[in-house]
């Protein structure tokens, strides 16, 4: 979606998928929240370890993770409501917090309104048990050439048979 290649750009996608991996977890009771607990902690070391790999200096870093940390809990405040409401207030969502208020391309928030949709559903299939086991997560691509389908209701199968 033409982001630019920086730790912030990075981040606000991690986070994104971070927030959908959460959501999943805290279906799984106490176990769950622990694993949320988990995954967050896991996020931050990540992102200081590639802030440290991009020569970025120490202060700067600490300015930016702390400025990433006040985002990172405002945007789970969003992307709940916009998960939980129609399309307009989760594109609305997306828009302040992963594109910064900066898309001028309405098809890539409506690319990534149907992304997460497809993945919240996507993980919600996923069995409890295994994520918390493995710890690993699989992804549905970002394109598909019926990306629509996973969404749509299956048709009612009618059984008129006897009547």
């Amino acid at each position: 979606c033409q982001m630019p290649d920086t730790l912030n750009s990075w981040f606000l996608v991690a986070q994104l998928h971070v927030w959908m991996c959460l959501v999943r977890m805290k279906q799984e009771g106490r176990s769950g929240k622990y694993m949320c607990r988990y995954i967050v902690h896991c996020m931050w070391e990540d992102v200081e370890q590639r802030g440290k790999v991009m020569g970025i200096n120490s202060v700067v870093l600490k300015e930016d993770l702390r400025s990433m940390v006040e985002n990172f809990y405002a945007a789970l405040f969003g992307y709940d409501e916009g998960i939980l409401s129609d399309d307009r207030v989760l594109a609305a969502a997306l828009w302040r917090n992963l594109f910064n208020r900066n898309c001028e391309d309405p098809r890539h928030l409506e690319l990534l309104v149907e992304y997460v949709r497809k993945q919240v559903q996507h993980l919600d299939a996923l069995s409890g048990e295994d994520l918390l086991l493995t710890g690993e997560v699989s992804w549905r691509p970002l394109v598909e050439s019926n990306a629509r389908s996973i969404l749509k209701p299956l048709s009612p199968v009618y059984n008129d048979e006897g009547l």
